[in-house]
């Protein structure tokens, strides 16, 4: 049986003296307009000399690939144009045109430093990296990864760990959840991260059934009897405490609690327990009060 072997297009090397976000942004906005188009797109980051450039367009020389690159520096931005056109390897550059336009309007000299925008900017890339974190951590995925997070939420189903969670969030910090759930043993490395960074999450059996009992209502689920049986509830809290007390876990009453508050008691104790990692509770919308 014959069987061909399938080729690829050519990839899109995108180069950047930062990290290629920019780049990749604009290269990836345009690729979606062409569903199944299979075209691999490699980021090559962090260039800052000629020895860097002449090595990618080799590599693109080699696979026939296309070079889309946002340098800032204007030498290096003409360089890897003029490598490009020296050895017939295709160039997209996708800040020439605007930096000529600016060079040529503006009395200032442009700082040639790669990845400003972005460090001016931390707080706002902070929040955006630890909202991606958070969502791709939640309801205990990807445990391998739990020593990366500053924060790791524990408790039962509905005990509030999810919004709690996107919630800090949106302060910067990354945080992971792990759900408990009676019958399966928690992640091994729930127990091999630093247990002060841990807060179980303690709910009363009342508000956690009605909690429940909303879900099922919005699931149209009337069959999940031991979901909101109220023995059965008392004896997943009760396991879930065992648990906290086994990893020296700390040990949150979110019984009617708004998230505000208890996101508040959680961040007063991490920023007692580690000093150089503390941050003041601020919104990350403008207080209008201030404002006025």
């Amino acid at each position: 049986m014959n069987i061909q072997k399938r080729i690829l297009p050519a990839p899109i090397y995108i180069v950047s003296g930062g990290r290629g976000i920019a780049g990749n942004n604009i290269v990836q906005s345009l690729l979606i307009q062409y569903p199944e188009n299979d075209i691999p797109v490699i980021i090559v980051p962090h260039i800052d000399d000629e020895d860097k450039i002449f090595d990618t367009i080799m590599k693109a020389k080699t696979d026939g690939g296309l070079i889309a690159h946002t340098m800032v520096n204007p030498d290096l931005r003409k360089k890897i144009n003029e490598l490009c056109t020296e050895f017939g390897v295709r160039v997209v550059d996708l800040m020439g045109s605007l930096a000529n336009y600016l060079d040529e309007n503006l009395d200032v000299e442009p700082l040639k430093h790669p990845g400003l925008y972005r460090e001016l900017n931390h707080q706002y890339f902070d929040r955006i990296d630890s909202i991606e974190f958070t969502l791709s951590h939640d309801d205990g995925m990807s445990p391998e990864r739990l020593q990366k997070a500053e924060i790791i939420l524990t408790g039962v189903s509905r005990a509030g760990k999810t919004p709690l969670s996107v919630y800090l969030a949106m302060y910067g910090w990354k945080v992971a959840n792990v759900p408990l759930v009676n019958g399966i043993q928690p992640p091994k490395e729930l127990f091999e991260v630093d247990p002060q960074r841990v807060f179980g999450l303690h709910i009363g059996a009342g508000q956690l059934i009605a909690h429940r009992k909303k879900r099922l209502l919005s699931w149209n689920n009337n069959d999940n009897k031991l979901y909101v049986d109220e023995r059965e509830v008392r004896e997943e809290i009760r396991k879930a405490m065992f648990i906290f007390d086994r990893g020296g876990f700390t040990v949150l009453n979110v019984s009617n609690k708004p998230i505000e508050s208890t996101a508040n008691e959680i961040l007063n104790i991490i920023s007692k327990r580690f000093s150089y990692r503390g941050r003041k509770l601020e919104s990350p919308y403008h207080n209008q009060k201030e404002t006025e």
